[in-house]
């Protein structure tokens, strides 16, 4: 590996040793959040949905940290993150897909709304770009491997939320329904 290449990685080391750490915890919280509601996420399709793919979309950022934290040569970063965010790009479109044409009924809370799907699906395109860049040795590809990342984490944090909220909602539905029932 060309001392370009490794200066090219290594400047973003503490960036992303700070990123995937932040990931993992997120994924641990996200874990803590969904077993609290457990039985709200096991009964509820949009839920259990929701709280999966935010573990996927958590687990894809902290194998892109794992992955550009790895020593290796650029252009190699460059097609794992390629390969990585195209698969990472599935989870919006099938999630759309699913919630949008198999479940149009309103019993179904939880679907995944259009502009998250459009926010992870950009957040992904703009991986693959980082990624090419990279196998070109393009300065420029790390700048929007980051903005991806960046992107996709603001997207899960705002979409745990959310789903965070929601499974409150339906508890306090329940008691109302219970204190208006007594």
């Amino acid at each position: 590996m060309g001392t370009e290449n490794v200066d090219l990685i290594d400047a973003w080391h503490d960036l992303y040793v700070m990123l995937g750490t932040s990931s993992a915890a997120l994924i641990g919280l996200l874990f803590i959040a969904t077993s609290i509601h457990l039985g709200e996420v096991v009964s509820n399709p949009g839920f259990r949905v929701r709280s999966y793919n935010q573990t996927l979309y958590l687990l894809t950022l902290l194998v892109e940290a794992v992955l550009i934290l790895v020593p290796q040569p650029v252009p190699f970063l460059g097609a794992e993150l390629m390969v990585l965010n195209l698969l990472g790009l599935w989870f919006p479109i099938s999630t759309s897909y699913t919630f949008m044409y198999k479940h149009r009924d309103s019993s179904h809370r939880g679907g995944m709304k259009m502009s998250r799907a459009i926010s992870l699906s950009a957040a992904y395109l703009l991986g693959i770009a980082g990624g090419i860049g990279l196998i070109q040795g393009a300065r420029w590809g790390m700048y929007i491997v980051t903005a991806s990342y960046t992107q996709l984490l603001v997207t899960v944090v705002l979409g745990a939320w959310s789903t965070m909220l929601g499974m409150e909602q339906g508890q306090l539905d329940i008691e109302r329904g219970k204190k208006a029932g007594s």
